[in-house]
């Protein structure tokens, strides 16, 4: 009886733990949220502002949860922040077609700061006649996005348990590969720009340690380092981003050959496999041509 006591008041605890964190993060979301209902992101303290509300926010109450589980240590805020943030405006790039289409108002996360350098109007952006200073303009948010990056790595390596683990870093690696297919993409502009479900498949599977989480990081930041113009505005800021992610990775010792190929969009199928496929092609072409 003594003992089913104990187990009783210990989860009573930990239910007021989570409540805890969850009214507190959502009373913060939603006072910071309503403060953008009639405000637009103007500067880039503007956008990470709004970014911490948005995402930012659910950071710190995941940390706060899972300490509250027991699980893990409670992370520091700036790093929980920035997991939310590299999500957020991964997610912002990724949709700007569809937030400046959208009826009846568009949405305009973009902050003025940035885009107002390459056109006068948001929406100017997904006009074909403005194609190179638009790309330069997106190079230029992912750059700003990649300041995070290494805030997350840091994050997860902390992590203890796996599950929690995995619901961490699925959607990050999901984030830094989002940015190398955006970068320097002019069909950000034109429509749905998004990972293969086949790659996607492959990050959820293979996703089972800090070393998958090193690896992928290293592999998309190098995909991303490739597609740097030269000519780009930003092009030695992005590479400085991308190299210090890239020496992050590498000073772990943990790197291994993952070989993502985003223009797949399945796995690659085994030459036995597909040599039985087309015999069975053959075999029925012969049938039913008879």
């Amino acid at each position: 009886m003594d003992n089913f006591r104990q187990v009783s008041t210990a989860f009573l605890e930990l239910g007021e733990g989570y409540q805890k964190a969850i009214e507190e993060i959502t009373r913060r979301m939603g006072a910071g949220m309503a403060k953008f209902i009639c405000t637009e992101v103007e500067t880039i303290d503007d956008y990470d502002e709004y970014c911490h509300y948005v995402a930012g926010l659910v950071g710190y109450g995941l940390s706060r949860l899972f300490h509250a589980t027991g699980t893990e240590d409670l992370a520091p805020d700036h790093l929980s922040n920035s997991m939310g943030l590299f999500l957020q405006k991964t997610n912002i790039i990724r949709d700007y077609l569809e937030d400046i289409n959208e009826i009846p108002r568009c949405r305009m996360f973009w902050p003025r700061e940035i885009w107002s350098k390459y056109v006068d109007k948001l929406e100017d952006l997904k006009y074909e006649e403005n194609s190179e200073k638009a790309v330069q303009c997106l190079n230029d948010m992912v750059t700003n996005a990649l300041i995070h990056a290494q805030d997350c790595l840091q994050y997860m390596s902390a992590l203890k348990d796996n599950s929690n683990f995995r619901f961490c870093a699925i959607p990050q690696i999901m984030a830094i590969g989002t940015c190398a297919i955006c970068y320097n993409n002019v069909k950000v502009f034109r429509g749905v720009v998004k990972m293969r479900r086949g790659l996607t498949a492959r990050v959820i599977d293979e996703t089972k340690s800090i070393s998958d989480v090193y690896s992928a990081f290293y592999e998309f930041s190098s995909l991303l380092e490739s597609k740097i113009d030269d000519n780009d505005p930003n092009a030695a800021l992005t590479r400085r981003r991308v190299d210090a992610i890239k020496k992050t990775c590498k000073s772990s010792g943990l790197l291994k050959r993952r070989g993502y190929d985003v223009e797949k969009s399945m796995y690659r199928m085994p030459m036995l496999v597909m040599i039985v496929l087309l015999l069975v092609a053959i075999i029925l072409g012969v049938l039913y041509g008879k």
